[in-house]
């Protein structure tokens, strides 16, 4: 159908039919106008803020942590010390067998400071403990005279520079008498670097 037609039809006498086709023509074009560059221009403001919101949120979260890195700083430089105190009190050795000749040079060297003679060295199984390995030591030694002796022999072990325990301890007194006179066994055992550790610093 023809516009004039269209016009005709709806008969509308007081309007200049000319007027009313421009009118609706300028309609159509206001409305694809809206579809194809307002609303995209929405969309794309709506994007934006978003954008900006986010980004906002990006910046408040940094801008804490620049307010607490001190602080973070600080945390991060205790964390080492103590990673550090830990990995100096470990065994030396990079196998178990290493780690044991480490903790049978220092069991001898104190049992030497307190004058006991032992009289063999055993090493037994390790044990795994996730990023650490214990290794264990079965010493005797030869009878003492002093109790004292054995006394601080126990407490330089446990309280040596490496991280040292005595896991069991069998003594014997040969004249209840004479309860000085004593002769037995001991486990001392020591943490070194475990298989885990190893690993992560290889995947590094």
């Amino acid at each position: 159908m023809k516009p004039l037609a269209f016009l005709k039809k709806w008969n509308l006498p007081n309007l200049p039919r000319k007027k009313v086709l421009w009118g609706l023509m300028a309609a159509a074009v206001a409305i694809l106008i809206y579809f194809l560059l307002v609303v995209p221009l929405i969309e794309v403001k709506k994007k934006a803020e978003e954008e900006i919101v986010l980004k906002r949120r990006v910046l408040l979260k940094y801008d804490e942590f620049l307010r607490n890195r001190k602080t973070n700083e600080e945390e991060l430089d205790r964390t080492l010390k103590v990673y550090e105190t830990v990995q100096q009190r470990l065994l030396v050795g990079e196998t178990p067998q290493l780690g044991a000749a480490n903790l049978q040079e220092i069991v001898k060297k104190l049992s030497e400071k307190n004058g006991i003679a032992i009289r063999s060295f055993r090493i037994l199984e390790p044990k795994e403990m996730n990023v650490y390995r214990r290794i264990f030591l079965h010493i005797e030694f030869n009878p003492i005279n002093s109790m004292q002796s054995l006394g601080q022999l126990i407490y330089d072990i446990e309280n040596s520079e490496k991280e040292l325990m005595i896991s069991e301890m069998d003594l014997m007194v040969f004249n209840p008498r004479m309860p000085n006179n004593i002769q037995g066994s001991m486990v001392v055992s020591g943490l070194m670097k475990g298989v885990k550790i190893k690993e992560k610093g290889k995947e590094g």
